[in-house]
């Protein structure tokens, strides 16, 4: 059950563009903006065994002189569940307003007795990512390394997908997704499936349908193992994940919303 909520934020991860070297790209994005709460219900199996929450900061931050929303996501085990493994997971991103990509990102994992603090700073004008790790015992740890253009951490690559015009795709077309995520730039393919209902704790809702092609790793069945909906409107919010594991299926369950850009879309019953 370690990298639990790593393994639900990787399906989250967005696909990347271009850029020059001496200028950011300008992205539109009418889908969110500061003050936006997402809260979810993660079952394994029939038990509801987590809660994660996902939010923009009310205000704006700046990093490396740039304006950025600080999107945060935190993840806890409940009472019953921290008896088989205690989980306190933060996730944040500094997400640049224009270009829609990480100027700095931050992670500090509890898993049982696993833990992590991980600082990245981004330069998207030289394509590095400088990681700063901090042990045990307090020794600092720290490495540089290249990356594509416009590269994505985990958190930030949720927002960017959802800047996507999906009602120009047709089903099966696919795009691919370039990260980097624990020292390591990773490559993955999306496809889209179309649209369909879905029912959440929020309420029916129709979603486009998106399943990320993992690379091969020990957490999930195979590369077709996630199917991930985002709401079908002008907001693109997340309301529902799945995902086979070799530990059992995990369900990813929209349960409160606020402060959304636009109105959510509920479907008609």
């Amino acid at each position: 059950m370690k990298r639990f909520f790593p393994a639900i934020l990787l399906i989250l991860v967005a696909a990347f563009g271009f850029v020059t070297k001496d200028r950011m790209r300008t992205v539109p994005n009418e889908s969110f903006s500061s003050g936006e709460v997402l809260k979810y219900k993660v079952h394994y199996g029939p038990i509801t065994a987590a809660e994660a929450v996902i939010d923009v900061a009310p205000t704006l931050h700046t990093i490396n002189g740039r304006p950025c929303y600080r999107a945060t996501v935190t993840g806890k085990t409940n009472g019953s569940f921290d008896l088989f493994i205690k989980i306190r997971d933060t996730w944040q991103s500094y997400i640049d307003t224009a270009a829609l990509v990480p100027q700095r990102s931050f992670r500090n994992i509890e898993e049982g007795n696993y833990r992590k603090r991980e600082t990245v700073d981004f330069n998207h004008y030289n394509n590095t990512a400088s990681v700063e790790k901090k042990k045990k015992n307090r020794d600092k740890e720290s490495s540089k390394h290249k990356v594509p253009d416009n590269v994505q951490d985990i958190v930030s690559g949720f927002y960017y997908m959802r800047t996507f015009d999906y009602d120009k795709m047709r089903v099966g077309d696919k795009f691919n997704i370039q990260g980097f995520f624990d020292e390591e730039n990773f490559n993955m393919e999306v496809t889209y499936r179309g649209k369909e209902v879905v029912n959440t704790k929020a309420g029916n809702i129709r979603a486009i349908k998106l399943t990320p092609k993992m690379p091969k790793n020990k957490m999930f069945k195979d590369g077709n193992s996630i199917a991930v909906y985002l709401s079908d409107d002008d907001n693109k919010i997340p309301v529902l994940i799945q995902a086979e594991m070799f530990v059992g299926s995990v369900k990813v369950n929209l349960y409160e919303y606020k402060n959304l850009k636009h109105k959510i879309l509920l479907a008609q019953n």
